[in-house]
Formats: structure tokens, sequence, C-alpha cells
């Protein structure tokens, strides 16, 4: 069973409104609210990652949630778990080092949990401040919209195919996949500076699922041009560059789909029309993408992971 479809099996349970977006807004408190846990051998490796660059990135990938939402980063707390073999004072102190360094200003870690586990274990709560910004939803998107994105894409997953095939010199790939900056400045324009309903996610899970999320969940068609789609140039010396762009995931760039009239410093990458999926024009062809067709191709923690 897919991630996704779990999510909807919690979400039916609970019979909550509040599940499915990557932060949950509790109006009356005027906050968003996101978890996210990253698992030693699913998410990361402790051969090409140091524990600094593990604190700085358990951190990020939560302003990112946070950041996509619209809201303001605030707050975060931070649950650490670890085996005998990395516990010690060095370890632990890097690693908040690098958590601590991930933070914008105005962004303050103020607690969590540390405890013994068989594998190393981050969990990171993050809240939000909502007031003065117009909170995002994956299923508002509308004919007419047009698609933006901030952050190149393809860069992250490129770094990991280096670091598998056991790269030693840091890089940019490397570093963009070790050490990744989430959207905040992006996030923060768009909440402020929107007034209607808008849709808005980051790419963690790779570009195409951030399309055809708010695709499906909007009941819309995304037509997209690859060719505008902010990209490294030097990512094509890598043979499937192009499926590095599209499915490679952890750029943590945002996908904002929004009213045509806005101007915002993101590329315009396509426009919102009648249907439901993705088109995707590339090499001067058309490929449709139906939301199966995605999800067979990124990233399932329940097929990929150990």
């Amino acid at each position: 069973m897919k991630e996704k479809d779990l999510i909807s099996v919690i979400k039916n349970t609970l019979n909550s409104n509040y599940i499915g977006d990557d932060c949950a807004y509790l109006k009356d408190l005027d906050i968003v609210i996101t978890q996210d846990s990253l698992v030693e051998g699913v998410h990361f490796s402790l051969d090409f990652i140091t524990p600094y660059q593990l604190g700085y990135k358990s951190v990020m990938v939560n302003i990112s949630d946070i950041s996509a939402s619209g809201a303001e980063p605030k707050y975060l707390t931070i649950a650490l778990s670890m085996p005998k073999k990395v516990t010690d004072k060095n370890f632990v102190e890097e690693f908040y080092k690098g958590a601590k360094s991930a933070c914008p200003n105005g962004v303050e870690i103020v607690g969590g949990d540390i405890t013994g586990a068989d594998k190393v274990f981050i969990s990171v709560c993050a809240i939000g401040k909502t007031q003065g910004r117009n909170i995002s939803s994956r299923s508002n998107a509308k004919i007419g919209y047009k698609v933006v994105v901030k952050g190149e894409h393809g860069t992250s997953g490129a770094g990991l195919k280096l670091l598998l095939n056991r790269e030693k010199s840091e890089n940019k790939f490397t570093k963009a996949h070790l050490m990744p900056k989430a959207q905040v400045e992006f996030g923060r324009q768009i909440g402020e500076s929107v007034k209607e309903e808008y849709a808005m996610m980051d790419t963690s899970d790779g570009l195409m699922d951030a399309l055809s999320t708010i695709a499906n969940n909007s009941g819309v068609l995304l037509d997209i041009d690859f060719d505008k789609v902010p990209i490294d140039n030097d990512i094509k010396q890598f043979s499937n560059w192009k499926e590095l762009v599209l499915f490679g995931g952890e750029d943590y760039g945002i996908v904002a789909v929004i009213p045509a009239r806005y101007h915002t410093d993101g590329t315009v990458i396509g426009t919102v029309k009648e249907g439901l999926g993705v088109d995707l024009k590339i090499d001067c062809n058309s490929f449709h993408y139906s939301q199966k067709d995605v999800e067979e191709k990124i990233f399932n923690h329940f097929t990929n992971g150990d």
C-alpha cells in the first residue's frame, strides 16, 4: 500500500477535515502545524551526512512545509532517537548546531525529546503564524490560474545520485541534497499578496508529485511546459536529467497555483485548464500524466525503503 493510500485510511478513520495538506490550518488558534520524520536507512545514511547536516536538513524540511502553506514559520520541537553507537556529546551538539543554523530569523526551537533507539530517528513538529497571511490548500487551483515555480529542480536528486555512487568531494549537487534551502520569502510573498483562494505546496516529493497532487485534489488539469522549469544547466551532464527534474524530489522548491493577475518573482511554467491531471510539453511532444502515472514513479516509503 502506498503512503497516500495510508493517509486516506487515517483521514477516513479519524473523520478529520484537517488531514490532507502538509500543514493543518487551525483557524481558531491562528496557526498551522506540521510534522515530518527522518529515518536512518530510509531518508538518509550516516555514511554521507554529518550530524550538523542532518540537524540542518531535519529543520529545513519542516520550515519548507510551513512556508508552502503561506504561513510564517515560528516554533519547532525536535524528537531525536539514537542508538548507542552514535550517542555522544559531539553528535548531539553538532546535530543541534545544524538545526539552529537552519532557523530563519524569528524561528526558535523550543523543546522536544531525546531517547534511545536501534537507529537514528528524527521527528520535527513545526508551527507557523497565520496572521496577515492567506493560507493555501492543495484543492484550491482553479481554471484560468497560472502555475508558478520557485527554486531549481533536479539538483537534489542529482546530488543523491552522486552520493550513492560514493562521490567524495562536495559540490553544488551534493550540497543541494544535504543542505537544502526552503523558499521562505516566496511563501511569504504569496501568503501576504494573494487574496483569493489558491493552491501551493513544496516539491519535497518531486515536482511532478506536487503538480499532480494539486491537479487531482482540485479536479483540474495543469498544462505544463517543461522547458520553462528552472534548472541548473549543469544537470544536463546526467543521462537521466529530465527524470531527475520531474521526479527527483527533495528540492524543496514551491509550486503555487494562483490567479493570473498576481506578479511574483517565481517562474510561470503553465496554466490551469478544464480536465484532470497533468499535461506535460517536453521535447516538442505532449504527454498526459494521471495520478496513477505519477505515483508509480515517485518514491514510496513502503516499497522503496528498508
